[in-house]
């Protein structure tokens, strides 16, 4: 199968592959390893990315602490990544529900079945995000594998006129979406090998990208303590259990203790961990822990002076 000459003029991520032009007669275990192959690129890409990705955390961050909202924005898989990222949030750092919004290009319908011409609506990208109020201190994330979706462009346009930072996300170099934010993310992943099936490692990319992004900037509002995750929300039995041996492994106090002092805080772990370490009253822990902003080696500082 020949590659038409005019598909180089074509974006990368719609280019087809050269590689896997006879994909459709390899055997099961050829095809599975071909496509894993392609996928493990997704993470090649984002580690080119990642100086962006370190400036669009940093900028983020004091927007954030004065009160802001992330605001993911995206249509199709992109959208859906968006929408998965923030929902993540809360369960693993108590991030607010109503600090991490998503916009789906054809509403939430759209998270189960395409929207058909949602994407192409820029005036509706603006109105969505208008409709949110923006403001100088939210952080919107403006999600396109192609880097040119009008729905994500037009509320790109609208984040920066509220003075939002916008930060933009695709995988093709050049692309709009990146040249218009205040920081673009580029993820150059390539032809796929399904071609333009940019569910595929361009999709990989993002999840990988927006991992990086949200987890980094949760460590530095200090929702991790070491490397553990210490601003959970226990809300089932495996989260409950999680607790008790992150507490646990925090302090080096054995689970009977550990889940004692997280019974007594009402199973917040940072303060059954200030708690522990620093012999504290679960009030006293939960006052240091404010006048700190949640930093616990800063409260575990002011305990032990």
């Amino acid at each position: 199968m020949k590659t038409p000459a005019d598909a180089r003029a074509l974006p990368a991520t719609e280019r087809p592959s050269g590689e896997h032009t006879a994909l459709d007669t390899y055997d099961v275990p050829s095809l599975v390893g071909a496509l894993v192959a392609d996928q493990a690129r997704a993470a090649a890409a984002v580690a080119a990315a990642q100086g962006e990705l370190a400036r669009a955390v940093e900028a983020a961050l004091p927007r954030i602490r004065a009160g802001g909202r992330l605001i993911y924005v995206g249509a199709g898989t992109s959208g859906r990544l968006g929408l998965l990222d923030s929902v993540e949030l809360y369960p693993t750092f108590s991030w607010p529900a109503e600090r991490a919004l998503a916009l789906l290009a054809g509403g939430q319908g759209a998270v189960y079945r395409a929207v058909e011409g949602a994407e192409d609506n820029a005036a509706q990208g603006a109105a969505d995000l208008e409709r949110l109020l923006p403001s100088r201190h939210d952080v919107v994330l403006a999600l396109a594998a192609s880097g040119s979706t009008p729905y994500v462009l037009g509320a790109l346009r609208a984040a920066r006129a509220a003075g939002a930072l916008a930060i933009g996300f695709a995988n093709n170099t050049g692309a709009p979406v990146c040249a218009q934010a205040d920081i673009g993310i580029t993820l150059a992943t390539g032809p796929e090998a399904v071609s333009g099936s940019t569910r595929l490692k361009a999709g990989t990319a993002q999840k990988i990208a927006l991992n990086t992004f949200s987890t980094a900037l949760m460590v530095r509002l200090h929702k991790v303590y070491g490397n553990l995750m210490v601003d959970l929300v226990p809300t089932n039995a495996k989260l409950l259990a999680r607790a008790i041996r992150l507490t646990a492994l925090a302090t080096g106090a054995d689970e009977a203790a550990a889940e004692a002092a997280l019974k007594a805080c009402r199973y917040r772990v940072k303060v059954a961990i200030v708690m522990l370490l620093g012999g504290l009253t679960p009030e006293a822990a939960l006052a240091r822990l404010d006048a700190c902003e949640g930093d616990v080696r800063a409260a575990l500082h002011g305990a032990q002076r």
